[in-house]
């Protein structure tokens, strides 16, 4: 069960921050049944309520600081994504996406951007589903990793980098 003040990935939502447990009084909902009530980081104005009794199955808690950068010195030798062939390509990358986990989402931008350097090499362009899923990776892998390492987004990626370098 997560507490005021935790830090959990949403789905969509991305990074929110647990407010509390509250009921909803709506009309046709039980209201009996209790809610997570989230904020999400990277939305502000938006709210979303996520029933306790099936939050197992869309909330994961966010990664802490430790966590955060084992995984940054892990980047390395972390496997690419088998593509089996270009007609399955986008369906592969929802599940990556779908999956969240930040070692998932690693994995989805390490086989983009390696996708993206061979197209180039041979003249060619980034395709638009590469596109959309390699921005949709790193915004839900950043939004994590700032939250947990106390830095802005737009940060992430050099502290990615130099953390690299230095290894």
């Amino acid at each position: 069960m997560f507490q005021s003040g935790d830090y959990v990935v949403c789905g969509n939502n991305g990074v929110c921050c647990v407010q509390g447990i509250t009921t909803l009084d709506i009309t046709g909902i039980d209201k009996k049944r209790k809610y997570y009530l989230l904020k999400p980081v990277f939305h502000s104005g938006s709210t979303v309520y996520i029933p306790l009794d099936t939050a197992d199955a869309s909330l994961r808690k966010a990664v802490s600081r430790q966590e955060a950068d084992a995984l940054i010195k892990s980047i390395p030798d972390i496997s690419l994504i088998p593509l089996a062939d270009e007609k399955t390509l986008e369906r592969t990358y929802k599940e990556y996406i779908r999956d969240g986990s930040c070692e998932s989402l690693v994995k989805l931008i390490k086989t983009i951007y390696l996708r993206k350097e061979k197209r180039i090499m041979k003249g060619c362009k980034i395709t638009a589903v590469d596109s959309r899923y390699f921005k949709l990776a790193e915004d839900f892998l950043y939004g994590e990793l700032s939250v947990a390492l106390d830095i802005s987004r737009d940060e992430v990626r050099d502290y990615i980098t130099n953390r690299i370098d230095e290894a």
